[in-house]
């Protein structure tokens, strides 16, 4: 009996919970970043200019950014478990949408079921770990989560272009889906099943809070800039050097190895150093790299410009989940649940503006300008948290 007891304990541990949440954000990363390389397809098949591109990869913020507060709330009242279930099973309905979209108003509306389904794995999964983890050990606990659900960005693009050579444009989805799927029964089956405290922090009290407003602010920043660039250099790499799919999702697979690599070390670092530091750094330092992709001729330097891009970009992205934590916990507030769902409302906001502006500059001014542009933006909001008090 003792065995079996002792046996359960570790099932339940919080590694375990860990490792289910990152299979959970994981999923749900490939499924996001699995149609970057056959945009030139829907491109051409439903006669879409980058603008519209750019708006497809937007609306993915529109539900995100509606359903994130609601359900920080309702996961800290109800419990974990049950809405990150919940979000799977809208993740394999929407992937199953896009494989089967006849027009762009189908291929929309999938996309906006999909980020209802990140609104729900993302905020609950990281309410749970700040949950599980104390304040000095979060940053790593995040900085693994992070580094493993990134890798979905690696397999997402490179399955995405290859499958697409190998079954056509319906393939990669389906792939997406039944990952999804079996996602969702091991998780019901792995998670320890959680009880809500039936109360949660009210969102105005989140939001008023100077130093999680700031914060959220960077999120829109560097989340915002990753996301212009997703729909935007798959044009400009096949518009420039005539890169198919295939090229095109291993170039953002190699990028994505080396920015999944990075996330634990940042993490490590933020619980050393403080993730407003590491924040401040990869702002500036993502301003700097972003012009990189300008000088690109031909594949291999290509990849030479995304390696250091994407390495910089996870230096805001991983300190800012642990320094979201730390604000909210010195603030003294209740539950992550709602932290979250801010922080992911914020992700949201960047994901929703930064296609459609990007792929629209993209299209008048070109990529030059927009870069340095960009950039310049990035050392603005860099300034305004160098002069945040703590």
């Amino acid at each position: 009996m003792s065995e079996r007891k002792s046996g359960a304990t570790a099932f339940q541990s919080r590694s375990l919970v860990l490792f289910c949440i990152t299979t959970a954000t994981f999923t749900d990363l490939v499924a996001y970043s699995v149609a970057v390389p056959v945009l030139p397809d829907y491109a051409t098949r439903f006669h879409a200019s980058p603008t519209t591109i750019g708006f497809l990869f937007a609306s993915f913020g529109v539900t995100l950014l509606v359903l994130s507060i609601p359900m920080g709330a309702i996961s800290d009242r109800v419990g974990r478990k049950g809405p990150m279930m919940v979000g799977l099973g809208l993740l394999a309905t929407a992937t199953l949408a896009c494989a089967y979209a006849e027009s762009l108003l189908m291929l929309f509306a999938a996309r906006l079921l999909q980020g209802a389904a990140d609104g729900m794995t993302w905020i609950v999964g990281f309410a749970m770990i700040a949950d599980l983890y104390a304040p000095e050990e979060r940053g790593r606990a995040m900085g693994l989560a992070m580094g493993g659900s990134t890798l979905g960005i690696i397999i997402g693009p490179v399955i995405g272009g290859w499958l697409y050579e190998i079954g056509g444009i319906r393939l990669p989805f389906l792939f997406v889906a039944a990952m999804a799927v079996v996602d969702l029964l091991v998780f019901a089956a792995v998670a320890p099943a959680t009880r809500g405290s039936g109360v949660s922090t009210p969102m105005r009290r989140v939001l008023t809070h100077r130093p999680v407003f700031i914060c959220a602010l960077v999120v829109i920043a560097g989340g915002g800039t990753i996301a212009m660039l997703e729909p935007i250099i798959p044009l400009l790499l096949h518009a420039r050097l005539g890169l198919g799919p295939a090229s095109i999702g291993t170039l953002f697979g190699i990028a994505s190895i080396a920015s999944t690599t990075m996330h634990p070390i940042y993490g490590r670092l933020s619980d050393r150093w403080g993730g407003r530091r590491l924040m401040l750094v990869g702002l500036i330092g993502s301003a700097l790299v972003l012009p990189l992709l300008s000088f690109a001729g031909d594949f291999k330097t290509a990849a030479f410009a995304m390696v250091p891009m994407w390495m910089v970009f996870s230096m805001i992205v991983t300190p800012s989940l642990a320094y979201m934590a730390e604000v909210a916990s010195a603030a003294g507030f209740e539950s992550y649940g709602v932290v979250y769902g801010v922080y992911n409302m914020a992700w949201a906001v960047g994901l929703m503006v930064a296609p459609a502006l990007g792929g629209f500059l993209f299209e008048r001014i070109g990529f030059e300008p927009l870069s340095i542009g960009w950039g310049v933006l990035l050392v603005a909001i860099g300034v305004v948290l160098a002069r945040l008090k703590t």
